[in-house]
This record gives C-alpha cells, structure tokens and sequence, in this order.
C-alpha cells in the first residue's frame, strides 16, 4: 500500500515517527510530507531515514517530477498527523499553500486526519466548523484523545498514540471506516476534586546501610496519579523510595519508611476527597535500626528483632471525612491457607476501605511489570470490578469505580 503522510507543525510530530516506522515495518511504501513547520519539531532527516524517501515541503521541491500533484495522485491512502488547527482551517477552505496542502488537493485517495491541540482550540467555533466542513467532504476525521497536552494542560486534544493512529488508517484502507473515535480516558469527572496517592514501598532501616524493602517500583500508583490528573483532579503524591518522575500540576512529597509515610499520609488526607493507599507499606521493622553500619564478625548469623508498623490503611478509614472515600491495595500470594482472593477478601473485611484493589505478585506478576491484573473488593470483600491490561487501563478502572463513590459536588 502507498501511504502519503502528512504531518504539520504541533508538538506532537514526535509520535508520527512511531506511525511512520510502524507503517513501514508493515511493508508499506510511505512519502512523508512535512510542512516547514512542523520541521521545528521533527526534522527532515528523520523523516527521510524511517521512510527511505525524500521529505520536501515546499511547492517547488522537485519541479520535474511536479511532486506536489503526484504525491497526492499515487497515494492510496492519506494521513494528516498531527493536524493543527491552522492546518485544518486551510484544508477546510481548499487553500495549497504549502506541498501537502497541493497534495491533498490533487489526492483522490481517502484521507484521514488526527487533530491535536489544546482544549481550547479543539472547542472553538471555528475549529468544529471546521471540523463539520471536512467530515461533509467524506475526511475521516479523528477525535483527538483526552489526556495530558502541553506543559500543564490537560483535557481533549492529545494525539491518539501510534497503534490506534496506524488501526484507524488500515480501517479506512479497507473500506470499513473510521474505527477509532476517542480512546480516552473519562475527562474532567474528577475536576475540583483532590486525590491524594501513594506509591512505591517502604524501607524500614536494620543500620545505616541496610533496610528491610519490597520490590515496588510505585508504577502502578504514579499511573493512578497521571490519570487522576488528566480527569481534571488536583493530585498529591506522597512518593516511597521512587525514582519515577511525575508530570507537571502533581504535587509530590517524597517519603522513605512507614512511619514517614504514616505523617505524611495524616497530615494530606483529612484535605482529600478521595486516597488511594497504592504504596506498599511494610508490616514489619526492626525494632531498632544501628547508627552505624553493622560488620560482619564471623560468627553464625545475626537475629532481628522485628515489630509491627502501624496500620496506616485501617487508621485512614477510622479517621476519614464524612465523604471521603479510600482505596486500598493488596499485594497477595495464593498458598495453603487460601487463594490471592480469598486473602484478599479477608484483608477487605479487616480493613474496612471503601475498595480494596487486590492483585498477585510474584513470578513476574504486579510489582516492576508494565501489565497488570486486578479484582476491586467492597468492604465486605466481594468482587465489585476486575480490570487488566496496562497500568494505566488499570488505573482508570480504579478512578472509574472511586467516581462512582464519591458524593455529588
């Protein structure tokens, strides 16, 4: 298949050379057009090496070949990613100012166009008149995907990622139409709402070296916070030993051991509408931790003595607001005594939180994967939802199933 691609000048050109390489990788022959500004994200080189083609830009590039009448005649199919509001504008009205715009002018392939941009500028009157224009023609046009934009933005207008963008446009090829239309999260369900996370795990100290740890990685719960903020939340992070960053508008307190965690967790919560306790939080440390390093002196071993953490879960649900509503997760492993679900559901009814987001770990299962699996328990412990897939599939379950508890604004 001959596949023209057009991409324009908005930030997220960096996702078309995914599409592009994708696209290739499929054993289809790809002309990129690039305008002169989206050359200010993605450079022509880059363009020209993925796809093994000239990129020009303007009308007159490679006049005897007249470039900008046969790009469009030999396409089988065209995609416009990203296309800015200026862009769709001068498509709407039949302008050519540039190479890609002769090109689409003279295609008489089907076309498909991915939009990107702020919020703002998705909504405006003249962008959907716009937008209304184009669909009349027979352009398939994509509604752009919610989630984080520009700096601190978020909200309609993110560029859907490279495999919808490549599913879509096979879709179209085939005569089935436009598959894809918003693959979304929930936007702005959670605005003027704060949530409060926790993630990653705990290190309770044996000497000034050494400390009794878990292996999370805090993915799972930094996931929770991304999506919680992209549905318009005002987000917290009170972050165990993570070295993850996190996007901009989330505010982040960085925390090592429970007792740590524990103070900070009481101090942020009583101001949340909803926490999710995502962190795992050691049950046990030692009962004193040496200031200095311990030396190994030959002998047999060394004994620890260990001694419960507090229960900063269970001390949340006592203490929470008319209101509020906590989550709790329950990192589980099935043995003799019972299944991960039935220790799961034994840990719902101890403590008390409105859900409890029960997963198992081990034999690369939950902590460090980029996948995950999950049953969500009411307080009595019976299944309310499952949920799988990324973890941040994973994390708009979560935030779907807290909505659905949270009291009306």
């Amino acid at each position: 298949m001959r596949v023209l691609l057009g991409v324009t000048g908005g930030i997220a050109a960096y996702k078309v050379a995914l599409v592009l390489r994708r696209l290739v990788e499929d054993g289809h022959s790809v002309r990129v057009a690039p305008t002169a500004a989206s050359l200010n994200f993605v450079g022509r080189a880059t363009w020209e090496a993925l796809s093994g083609h000239p990129a020009p830009t303007e009308t007159f590039e490679d006049v005897p070949s007249v470039a900008h009448v046969r790009l469009g005649q030999s396409a089988d199919v065209v995609l416009v990613a990203p296309a800015t509001a200026d862009f769709l504008s001068q498509m709407a009205s039949g302008a050519a100012r540039d190479l890609l715009g002769n090109a689409l002018l003279a295609t008489e392939a089907p076309v498909v166009v991915a939009p990107a941009m702020h919020t703002e500028m998705w909504n405006d009157p003249a962008t959907r008149a716009n937008v209304a224009a184009l669909r009349e023609r027979g352009i398939h046009v994509i509604e752009p995907a919610v989630g984080r934009l520009t700096g601190p933005d978020s909200g309609p207008g993110r560029l859907p990622e490279p495999d919808d963008l490549v599913s879509a446009l096979y879709g179209v090829a085939r005569g089935e139409g436009l598959s894809l239309t918003d693959a979304s999260l929930p936007w702005g369900d959670l605005a003027g709402r704060r949530v409060l996370v926790t993630a990653g795990g705990t290190r309770e100290p044996i000497d000034a070296v050494r400390y009794l740890g878990n292996h999370s990685t805090g993915l799972q719960g930094f996931a929770i916070a991304e999506a919680a903020r992209e549905r318009g939340a005002e987000v917290t992070v009170v972050a165990a030993n993570v070295t993850l960053p996190l996007g901009e508008g989330i505010s982040r307190v960085d925390v090592s051991s429970a007792e740590e965690l524990e103070r900070a967790v009481g101090e942020l919560a009583p101001a949340a509408d909803a926490v999710v306790m995502a962190a795992a939080v050691a049950d046990f440390r030692p009962a004193s931790a040496s200031a200095s390093k311990l030396k190994k002196d030959g002998s047999a071993g060394m004994t620890l003595e260990l001694v419960q953490t507090p229960d900063v879960l269970a001390g949340l649900v006592a203490s929470r607001a008319p209101g509020q509503v906590v989550v709790g997760f329950a990192a589980e492993t099935g043995d003799d005594a019972g299944s991960v679900l039935e220790h799961g559901a034994a840990k719902a009814r101890r403590k008390g939180a409105d859900l409890l987001v029960v997963n198992q770990v081990g034999d690369g299962l939950g902590f460090g994967a980029s996948d995950n699996s999950v049953t969500m328990l009411d307080a009595a412990g019976a299944p309310v939802a499952e949920a799988g897939g990324s973890k941040l599939a994973v994390a708009g379950a979560v935030l779907d199933a807290i909505v659905k508890r949270l009291p009306a604004p």
